[in-house]
Formats: C-alpha cells, structure tokens, sequence
C-alpha cells in the first residue's frame, strides 16, 4: 500500500457556499499542524478523533482562508487512515490554494477515486461496494439509489460469500477424502454435491435475471422519438419534460439534429432522444439528421411513434413503419383533438400498443406512462430486498460461475471421479471472488477506480 498522504478538492469545481479540502494519510495531522490556527493555539493532531475546529488556514504567514476543520483519526474512518477535511468558503480559487498548501507541505495529489481505492485496499469495504459508491453519486432515480445503498451495506457480498463459502467446503472435503481417504468417505458425495451445485445455479440464475431491469433501472430506458415531419414529436418532449426544451413549430423539419433529455417517470428514468423528421429529402443537413435517426432507432430499447392523426398515412409513414414494426414500439395517434383522419386500422393491425393523445393539450399522457411501466415491469417497480445486478463486470463473472457449475452438474450426471470437480469448484470459487475483490488484479483495480471522480 502506497504509503503517501493525499489530498483533493472533493467537493464540486464550482463557486458554491462551501468546499471541502480532504487529506488522507498517515501525515494528515502533521500537515494540518503546520498550516491551522486556532484561538487556543492548540495542536489539532492532539485533539480527540471526529471534532470539529474552527481556525484559519496559513501558507507561513499568509493568510488563506477562514475554516472549519474535521478531524478523524485511523482506524475508524472511510480510507482506515488519518483523515482530515478542511470546509472552507467554496470559491474555487480559495480551494484551489488550499489545496496547493496542502501540497507543499507534505501531501501528494490524489488520483480519481483514490480515497475508495484506499478504503478497498485497506480492507474497509469490498470490490463490489467500492463500484457501488460511484453507483450511488450516479443514481439517476429513486429505484436505482436505492439499490446501490443496498449493495454499498454489504448485501451482494454478503450473498457472494455466502456461495464462496459453500464451494470452498465442499472442496476442503473432496481434498480431505484424497489425502485421507480412511476417515473422509467420498461415498455417495455427488448426490449431496448436486443440491449444492442445484441451489448454487438457481441463485446466480436469480441474480442475472435481474440485469436487465436493473440496467434500465439505473441508466434508462433508452428511448427514441420518430415519426414524419411536423407529428408532434418535439411536443410530445416537451410535455414530458415539463418544459420548452424543444423548439415547436408549424415548418415541417424544424428539429433537424437529435436532442437528448433525462425523464424521470414515477421513478423510471427515460434516456429520451427526439430526433429529427424521418422523411425522403434532398436537403443535405435534413438528410443527416434522418440517417442519425434511424442510426437511434436501431440501438433503442423502446420506440415511441408519434403519427399525425389528422391526415392520412403516407409514404414516409409506411417507411418507418416497415423499419419499426418488429421492434418495441408504442403508437401514439397524436393530435387527437382533431379531425381523425388516419387509417387507424392499419396501426392497429401492425402494432399492440396504440394510444390516442394530444401532446399539446395534456392528453393520453398518463396512459403513456402506465403503458411504459408495463412493458418494462409488469406495471410494478416497487423496491425489496432482492439485489438488481447492474455492473457488465459482475455479470459477466457470475455467468462464469455459472459455467462452472452447469460442468460440475454434468460430471455428477456422467459419473466421473470426485477429484475431477475440484477444477470446477475452484474456478467458481474464483469468479465469484472477483466481484468483490478477492484475488484481484492490481490492473482491474486501477481500471475501475480511474472511473472516479477525483476527491472521492
């Protein structure tokens, strides 16, 4: 372990009320010593762990700032070193020379994620809640907060240790048998194996089902908005935004690039992409617009297609038709509020969900709402106790794990010898290790917390 004390800004590069200054490190107090007085002159690295101290900060004789100073002695805090944060006023200059005196006098500056990083590598939380913290300061919504707290109190360690620690037995036992095999009996041991290994598959299983969701839960649910020219699509935006993001007009084609919007709807969050007219043109910039469309409607986990349901279907209707019938869509007949004239029999044959609005007037809007939560969660997001996998990392180990145990179920099937499963065991024991930071590389470490953001 780097034996080096760090500093950072971790609060926002940004004029705010306060800042906070953080140093980590087994010189943390000594540096605070020489740059902090107080009224009472007294050494702060003398005081009693998690107090608080009101003082000035000085570069020698200079004065920088008026402070507050928390101090937190090892090994009861975040990184298990001495951690000291200096709360100033949130100029970004005055952090800025807080920090450069900070440096001076003895600390290095620290890397992104660093302080985490410290806080695994000495042991203060595992792999899986280190991610988990960026998870929380990322959490677009409630669900998905709520299930990076889950992870960050320690339930998919829990869980994975919970595995780990019924493989490693069952594998002590077999190397037990071979070693000693007059008083470890292998007899009959496949059967019992195979309701561990059963259990086992059936838990990862819970768990990777869980992916999807809770990668739509915690990026969005990547959503596009196509249609011809002048449908509504901008409207519909806007409406769902709450706002004028959008530019509305009666000029066909006006919105001639795509426009990205985060929309929180009851705690589902829409990753929201209106994008520009899809319709033959000879326009040079329309005409990209319209390629960046149909680039969109290819990556989108749902479509929603708004129709102009005051005129009859054309042929840039019948296009986009044709290249979104297959994939999941929801209609929205927009313009309600006039004369129907679209051939709504012919959307109704193509596609499931069709819905009759007015974006303009604030109508069906509800009901596109509901719809939503329906495809994607059975109507319901309510959170409980079970944890939504959502980092590719984890996914991809504990479809390793599963792997392994699917061979080991193989050879209990085709009876081949004990030792045999030991491979298997040992490989699944692994997988699972690594997603919370059991034999894990010093490279897959610095991957993950370069992730961060400097401070934290």
């Amino acid at each position: 372990m780097n034996d080096s004390t760090i500093a950072a800004i971790s609060t926002g590069l940004t004029n705010s009320g306060i800042g906070i200054v953080r140093i980590s490190g087994c010189d943390s107090l000594k540096i605070i010593d020489k740059i902090f007085k107080g009224k009472n002159n007294k050494k702060l690295s003398s005081e009693k762990t998690y107090t608080a101290h009101y003082g000035r900060i000085y570069d020698g004789n200079k004065q920088i700032d008026e402070v507050i100073v928390l101090i937190m002695k090892a090994p009861n805090t975040y990184t298990r070193e001495d951690i000291v944060e200096i709360n100033c006023h949130g100029g970004v200059l005055v952090m800025q020379q807080i920090l450069e005196t900070v440096i001076k006098y003895g600390a290095v500056p620290a890397e992104p994620g660093e302080f985490t990083k410290r806080a695994f590598l000495n042991g203060r939380i595992d792999l899986s809640q280190a991610e988990a913290v960026m998870d929380v300061i990322n959490s677009k919504n409630e669900y998905a907060l709520n299930n990076s707290i889950s992870i960050l109190n320690g339930k998919l360690f829990n869980k994975i240790e919970e595995l780990r620690s019924i493989i490693i037995n069952r594998a002590a036992f077999i190397e037990s048998a071979l070693d000693d095999p007059e008083h470890y009996d292998l007899d009959n041991f496949g059967d019992k194996l195979l309701i561990d290994v059963d259990n086992i598959i059936n838990s990862v299983n819970c768990m990777l089902k869980t992916f999807n969701n809770g990668k739509l839960i915690s990026e969005g649910i990547n959503t596009v908005i196509v249609g011809k020219p002048n449908a509504g699509k901008s409207t519909l935006l806007n409406n769902l935004l709450g706002e004028e993001r959008a530019i509305v007009t009666d000029v066909a084609g006006t919105t001639r690039d795509t426009l990205e919007e985060f929309i929180n709807i009851d705690g589902i969050t829409l990753k929201v992409i209106d994008t520009a007219g899809i319709r033959k043109t000879v326009d040079i910039v329309e005409s990209i617009g319209v390629k960046k469309s149909i680039d969109y409607v290819d990556k989108s986990d749902l479509i929603l297609y708004v129709v102009d349901a005051s005129v009859k279907l054309d042929d840039n209707d019948y296009d986009i038709i044709n290249m979104i019938k297959d994939k999941n869509v929801i209609v929205l007949q927009n313009k309600n509020d006039l004369e129907i004239n679209v051939e709504e029999n012919i959307i109704k044959d193509t596609f499931e969900n069709v819905i009759n609005i007015s974006a303009k007037n604030d109508i069906g809007i509800i009901e596109l709402k509901e719809k939503i939560k329906d495809l994607f969660f059975n109507g319901k997001l309510d959170f409980n106790d079970e944890i939504c996998i959502t980092n590719v990392r984890h996914k991809k180990l504990l479809n390793d794990t599963l792997d392994s145990m699917i061979l080991i179920k193989e050879g209990i099937n085709n009876c081949i010898s004990e030792d045999l499963y030991l491979i298997d065991l040992m490989n699944a024991y692994k997988s699972l290790g690594l997603i919370i930071g059991k034999q894990v590389d010093d490279d897959l470490v610095d991957e993950i917390f370069t992730k961060f953001c400097t401070g934290k």
